[in-house]
């Protein structure tokens, strides 16, 4: 089988990570497999879309003597000698209402390539990660597949209290999941991959569900996403490839415990969504494992940690202990707000349009033609 174009979508916000956008594309254009394109969606915000589009049509290659200059793994600019930089990079407005969830569906709708993958605005791959995604696709069944993202600190380091298993909170991979390139209920959005014909049997991802700037921290829509496409597709296969590795900067307003119960509380009131959508079954069937012996084992580590006087094992038991207890109050009151009404949300068919090859949101680029 032949082995699938790639398109990559990064969906941006804020000129607040300028620099971090332009390092999450320059390693999509490093990859050892090249990307066909990378979509740089903008959520409403002309000035960022203006200056975006002004970058890659008139400052994307700096070649200078054979030498060719590129945004390295931390924002600053390394030199390569005589490497090509691959990747027509492409920037288009969001056609959606605001939040993270139309972005990726007006990439979606805009992307050439057989598979699309999506990228965090504040991450960077390493250079095998698109070929890593692209052999999990040489099983037809297979519909999705994600990776590994390891969290980079912006004090340099891990907080001594915050526990590894609960680094879903600043978007990374957690302690609990299995090793290896395994079968999952659902990929993780940051760093995950599709078929395009997953969005044509299951239609885009919801909107009303996931982030929207820098709101109340929500997620879940990939979950959502993913339970659907398996109901569309009962034969869909979704793998993690831990060997699929993105870089991801996690400011320091994150690495302190407001931002920690924030989080676990907004995850609660998404998992009520979705499992109002889906099903209490399959929308914690995942979640059940996770409480019932991954936090278990942690607060466990943590205690024995803390009997040895090891630094922030205590306070790793009892961030765990806090984290399922503001989980559970945010699904209480997440449900409670489903039952009546008071919380909706709507997945929609993704329409390609025919002369682009994508839809008639607004649109520039930089590159090569289609």
């Amino acid at each position: 089988m032949n082995a699938p174009d790639i398109s990559v979508v990064i969906c941006v916000y804020t000129e607040d990570r300028w620099e971090d956008i332009l390092a999450a594309v320059a390693s999509v254009r490093a990859q050892s497999r090249p990307a066909r394109e990378i979509l740089l969606v903008v959520d409403h915000n002309q000035t960022l879309l203006d200056r975006l589009s002004k970058e890659y049509e008139e400052h994307g290659k700096y070649k200078e003597h054979g030498k060719y200059k590129e945004y390295g793994e931390y924002g600053e600019y390394e030199e390569h000698e005589g490497r090509e930089r691959t990747g027509e990079v492409r920037v288009l407005a969001n056609a959606g209402p605001r939040g993270l969830s139309a972005g990726r569906n007006t990439g979606i709708a805009a992307c050439r390539g057989d598979v699309i993958a999506f990228l965090d605005d504040d991450a960077v791959a390493e250079r095998d990660w698109l070929r890593h995604f692209a052999e999990g696709y040489a099983d037809p069944r297979v519909m999705a597949v994600g990776g590994r993202t390891m969290p980079i600190w912006a004090s340099g380091r891990r907080p001594v209290w915050f526990p590894a298993e609960f680094d879903w909170v600043v978007g990374c991979t957690y302690k609990g999941l299995p090793p290896g390139r395994v079968r999952v209920r659902n990929v993780l959005g940051g760093n995950a991959s599709f078929r395009r014909t997953a969005f044509d049997a299951a239609g885009g991802f919801a909107t009303g569900i996931g982030r929207d700037g820098d709101r109340r921290p929500l997620g879940c829509e990939e979950t959502e996403l993913c339970i659907r496409l398996t109901r569309a597709r009962p034969d869909a296969v979704l793998l993690i490839d831990d060997r699929a590795v993105i870089h991801h900067r996690v400011p320091k307003a994150r690495e302190h415990f407001a931002y920690f119960r924030t989080r676990t509380y907004a995850e609660g009131l998404s998992k009520a969504l979705v499992a109002r959508s889906v099903g209490a079954g399959k929308g914690l069937e995942s979640e059940r494992r996770y409480t019932t012996r991954v936090l278990p084992a942690g607060v466990a580590r943590g205690l024995r940690d803390a009997l040895f006087a090891r630094p922030g094992g205590a306070g790793r038991a009892a961030a765990i202990v806090a984290g399922v207890v503001t989980a559970a109050g945010g699904y209480a009151l997440g449900s409670v707000r489903a039952r009546r009404g008071g919380t909706t949300f709507a997945a929609l068919p993704i329409e390609r349009n025919s002369r682009t090859g994508g839809t008639d949101a607004i649109e520039r680029t930089e590159g090569a033609e289609p």
